[in-house]
Parts: structure tokens; sequence; C-alpha cells
């Protein structure tokens, strides 16, 4: 059914992502940024009203949509209380959906888009795609200013390789190359040697990460 969602919604024009349980999805929730939730009740692992009130107590106010097989009137209160803003039964229509998740859309408060993201004397510009360092311009190529904004994005944060290769590349497959490792290497030529404190840094046996310069 996920899939059948998803790919409808992408005929649609909307962007998706896909978790298939509750952890998952509570993840992808609180490292990226969405319009909206379609949100299953009975997801493995932690379920879709376990899912929607993490959520609300850490602060995300983004859009959820139910969709449920329960149908009592005590189950779509207590849906509705843990946070969700809409509700939806199984069996249903693709267009009843796709109508509902536009009116959650619509009515959502229009979010601020951050135009420049900054660590420490890092800087990049979202809007006119250039990155500065202790006021001193960095040339970078397409591909290594959505790396280098990713890591921003997500400052403190040890970054796997799998996670940099499906945000970056959009591969949701292991390619058997070095190429995350390469446009780490070139990053840090530009972005650290020139300047005084490594700002980028691996971590053995997990990823990497951005932080401030000490």
């Amino acid at each position: 059914m996920a899939d059948y969602v998803a790919s409808g919604l992408r005929e649609e024009g909307h962007g998706t992502d896909i978790a298939n349980d509750g952890l998952s999805g509570l993840e992808l929730v609180m490292t990226r940024s969405y319009d909206a939730l379609v949100v299953d009740r009975m997801l493995p692992g932690l379920d879709g009203l376990s899912l929607v009130r993490a959520l609300r107590s850490s602060g995300k106010d983004v859009p959820v949509l139910f969709l449920t097989s329960v149908g009592g009137v005590d189950d779509r209160v207590e849906g509705l209380e843990a946070g969700a803003d809409d509700y939806l039964l199984k069996p249903f229509a693709f267009s009843e959906l796709l109508a509902r998740l536009n009116a959650l859309i619509r009515r959502a408060p229009v979010r601020r888009e951050e135009v420049v993201l900054e660590v420490g004397d890092l800087k990049i510009n979202l809007v006119n795609r250039t990155v500065s360092r202790g006021g001193t311009i960095i040339e970078l190529q397409p591909r290594e200013f959505k790396l280098l904004e990713y890591l921003m994005r997500n400052r403190g944060r040890v970054l796997t390789r799998t996670m940099l290769l499906e945000r970056v590349w959009n591969f949701h497959f292991d390619p058997r190359t070095n190429v995350v490792e390469t446009h780490i290497s070139r990053l840090r030529t530009k972005v650290d040697r020139p300047f005084k404190g490594e700002m980028i840094r691996t971590v053995r046996g997990a990823g990497y990460v951005l932080e401030a310069a000490s």
C-alpha cells in the first residue's frame, strides 16, 4: 500500500519518502523537512500514535494524515488528540487521500526557509550559492555544495555513508564506489586545509560529522 500511495503522489508532483516502520519514520521526520505525513496507525516497531506523539512533543508541527482500519469514534478521537490533523479509513480512494493531503498542505503555516547556514566561521548562502570561511570565498562544484549543505544542516550529527548516498546522490543502493570518500576529501581540501581548525571529521566506523573548529 505504501508503494501504491507513494507512486500516486509522485504522479501528482509530490516528492515522497517511504518508511516501513515507526522508528525509521521518526528518524526521517526528525532529520528532514516535509510538507505533510501520511501515517499508518498500525506500524511495526513504533505504532503510528506513538510516532505522532513523539513528533508533537519534540515541537514538530508538520501536518499528519492518519490511515487506519480502526474506525470507532474513540479511536479517531485518540488519534486526533495524539496530534493527527486528519483521519482516513481503509479502504480508501486515492483521490480522497490526495484531496485531504493537499488541503492539509494548504492550511499549514508557510515555513521561512533558511537563506544562510552558519557553523563557526563557515557560511553558506543558499540563494546565491556562495560559500565562505572567515570572509574568504570558497569555490565549490555543485555536488560539493550539496554535500556541504547537508553536513551543515546536520551540524554535530554523525552522518553515515548510506545517509550521504541517499540525500546527496539520491542513491538507494550501494554503488560500490568511493564517491563519498572522494567528495569528502575534496571538501576538506577547500574548507579545512587552507584555514585554521578542522571542521569535517571522520568518526571511525560510523561516518562523518561537521562541527565548529575548536
